[in-house]
């Protein structure tokens, strides 16, 4: 088995990505293997070429190839808008989705006392100082409805109080939901945020 070495070390490494077990990996490699000049080549001189220039904005957190991300460079997205996000992750879906025409601030993370994640370990004072010096006059709170991230918009609501117009995303029930499969506080949380038709 020594002559599998570099393979089997290749379905470990990838069994660690989200998603993905020790089966799937071991499917994702031989796949990867036997379309080498196809698929493997060129994800392996990728993955070099984004472990070398992958980097966070230095404004907002995204991750890019350069200091300042695209969106922080756009003028067009200067519009005063600001939409607080938890992580990358959570701004690439609002960039999928095409709805979100401003700029975002990552967090890097929620407040959770458990885990010792206090407002320093976050980016919470850089979006404060944002606030106060980039002309921002709304901050949309995109947090996801966890207990974590309900007590970091919060938290960031109580320190941006007057400054600023706050807002977050609507929850409730989502598009082609059906109500039989709907957790209590989804359908709670869809009851408080009913609208007229």
């Amino acid at each position: 088995m020594s002559s599998t070495r570099e393979i089997d070390a290749l379905i470990e490494m990838m069994a660690k990505l989200p998603g993905l077990g020790p089966r799937s990996a071991r499917r994702a490699v031989l796949h990867l293997i036997r379309k080498r000049a196809l698929l493997l080549t060129p994800l392996a001189d990728l993955m070099q070429t984004v472990a070398a220039t992958a980097r966070e904005c230095l404004n907002c957190g995204n991750i890019g190839t350069s200091d300042i991300c695209d969106i922080c460079n756009s003028e067009k997205r200067a519009n005063g808008e600001l939409c607080v996000v938890e992580d990358v992750a959570d701004l690439w879906a609002m960039e999928r989705a095409g709805v979100f025409k401003g700029r975002y601030h990552v967090l890097g993370g929620t407040l959770s006392a458990l885990d010792a994640v206090g407002p320093q370990e976050l980016r919470i004072p850089r979006l404060i100082d944002r606030v106060a010096t980039e002309n921002i006059s709304e901050v949309i709170l995109a947090l996801n409805a966890t207990i974590d991230g309900q007590t970091t918009a919060h938290y960031i609501a109580d320190q941006l109080e007057g400054q600023v117009r706050l807002t977050s995303l609507a929850q409730g029930v989502p598009i082609g939901g059906e109500l039989d499969y709907l957790d209590d506080g989804t359908i709670s949380a869809a009851m408080r945020a009913r609208k007229s038709l």
